[in-house]
């Protein structure tokens, strides 16, 4: 038997069975952890992609922390004796958040005066199917007519607010509807005066905005995380309201296609480190005194 595989023959029978199954098993589980983690920021990288048209979508990013550390050997030194540094051994990765990207994404041109696009932090607010309110950046709204007047909405019909909370009816030519820069509705009559409508579209804003729950459909809803809405002028520089504009999605397709790629190289380098420790329990296993 030569040198080395008798030193491992030593070492492996040598060392108590409990100790033995511990060392030669968490390449395999530290391994492992780094490929559902890879996989993860490959799901997140994904759905990235696949909004890449989506109107007002923020790009998302996978955060990691490294898992439990086990202490061999404790750094300790007295009187100028001792050992400096410790001996430690990870176990691993986890994914601990995915964080959102809220920069403000192209604004693009449009031709419909029921388009908006939100220059800044804010939010427009919107009355759920349940009496409940979300948010949202998608200026894509719609006039629904009702019983009450023509009601501003979005696609999926739910009505938008006004700053007091209150539903928004524009019973005008909607191709004479003028929008200031703060969300205050206003027409131009027949003689060329633009009246008010006595309603300003509702935007606000959140103390954590990485705190809100993405729902769906572009919406978010808030949590103790996030706080509760802000009027936008309440707080921090004043958002503009752009008619005729709608935000696109931020999602940068090249650099979501470089990250898919680390990523996906990262995965093949677990595997490898999966199939390694496997080896070496193979090989550990048919050693021979």
């Amino acid at each position: 038997m030569g040198f080395v595989p008798k030193l491992l023959n030593m070492y492996f029978f040598e060392t108590p069975l409990k100790w033995r199954v511990k060392i030669m098993m968490r390449a395999l589980w530290t391994a492992g952890s780094g490929m559902k983690a890879q996989q993860f920021s490959v799901d997140v990288i994904s759905n990235n992609l696949s909004n890449v048209n989506t109107t007002s979508y923020k790009k998302e990013r996978a955060e990691f922390k490294d898992l439990l550390y086990e202490t061999l050997n404790r750094a300790s030194v007295m009187d100028g004796e001792g050992r400096p540094v410790n001996l430690q051994v990870g176990h691993g990765s986890s994914i601990v958040a995915t964080a959102k990207n809220f920069g403000t994404g192209n604004l693009e041109k449009t031709d419909n005066p029921l388009d908006f696009a939100i220059d800044g932090d804010g939010f427009f607010v919107v009355l759920g199917p349940k009496g409940d309110l979300a948010y949202t950046r998608d200026g894509n709204f719609k006039l629904s007519v009702s019983d009450d007047g023509n009601k501003l909405t979005t696609s999926d019909g739910y009505p938008v607010l006004d700053d007091a909370g209150t539903e928004i009816y524009i019973d005008v030519d909607i191709d004479k509807l003028i929008v200031s820069d703060y969300g205050e509705l206003s027409y131009t009559d027949e003689t060329g005066v633009v009246v008010p409508l006595g309603q300003t579209i509702g935007v606000v804003k959140f103390s954590n905005r990485q705190g809100l729950e993405s729902i769906g459909s572009n919406f978010y809803a808030s949590n103790s995380a996030s706080g509760e809405a802000i009027a936008d002028n309440e707080m921090g520089t004043v958002s503009n309201v752009r008619q005729y504009f709608i935000e696109s999605s931020n999602v940068q397709v090249v650099e979501e296609m470089v990250k898919l790629i680390v990523a996906q190289r990262a995965y093949e380098v677990n595997s490898k480190a999966v199939q390694t420790a496997d080896d070496m329990l193979g090989m550990a296993n048919n050693l021979k005194r």
